[in-house]
């Protein structure tokens, strides 16, 4: 019969040793390196998780950009947010709405390309260590943008800045060429049940 103290003790043998496979683990990982992020897939969240990780960014003292592709039409809590951060934050949104609403391919290539440029000041602005690329993925989808050009440039990003890019349907290029790739992929959605965008929610 196993009493509560034998347990205890074959317990905290299994997390030692866990602890221990834990740790050499990641002993073992030495690189350090700017990271290219992208969130894809068709559930809420890419560009929600993509500023949790600037929040991140911003508690460590690191300057970083926004440049919004497709958004646009509303002020955002997360730009809201950002803005109290002062200089520590410099965000774009060039998007004029996705590309349904505006039904103007050239609007929406111009739009695209400018806030391309943007993208490029703040890469070689040494003083940013990370950018969020929201909604690039959208525009990459519709060919607003060169992809070649594009993940050429990403890949040549300096050593220590990390670039998040969102927007569902991420091009095999864009997969191929980041460090990280996470889907979101929906399982229950409130709109559904006719509930609307939700303040502090959705925007």
């Amino acid at each position: 019969m196993t009493t509560a103290n034998d347990d205890d003790a074959r317990h905290k043998a299994k997390m030692a040793n866990r602890k221990a496979i834990q740790d050499k683990e990641v002993a073992a990982k030495t690189i350090e390196k700017g990271l290219l992020i992208v969130h894809t897939g068709k559930g809420k969240g890419k560009s929600t998780a993509a500023f949790g990780l600037m929040m991140r960014a911003l508690g460590r003292g690191f300057r970083c950009g926004v440049v919004q592709f497709g958004k646009g039409a509303w002020q955002s809590g997360e730009r809201t947010a950002a803005e109290k951060f002062g200089d520590q934050v410099q965000w774009h949104t060039l998007g004029e709405g996705f590309t349904w609403e505006t039904q103007d391919r050239a609007r929406d290539v111009a739009a695209a390309e400018k806030a391309w440029a943007a993208t490029e000041r703040l890469m070689a602005d040494p003083a940013i260590r990370f950018i969020v690329l929201d909604e690039l993925n959208i525009a990459l989808r519709y060919d607003h943008l060169d992809i070649a050009k594009v993940v050429a440039a990403l890949k040549a990003r300096r050593h220590d800045q990390h670039i998040v890019v969102t927007g569902r349907n991420a091009r095999q290029e864009m997969l191929d060429a980041a460090d990280l790739v996470t889907e979101m992929t929906p399982v229950k959605h409130h709109f559904a049940a006719g509930v609307k965008a939700q303040e502090g929610i959705e925007f």
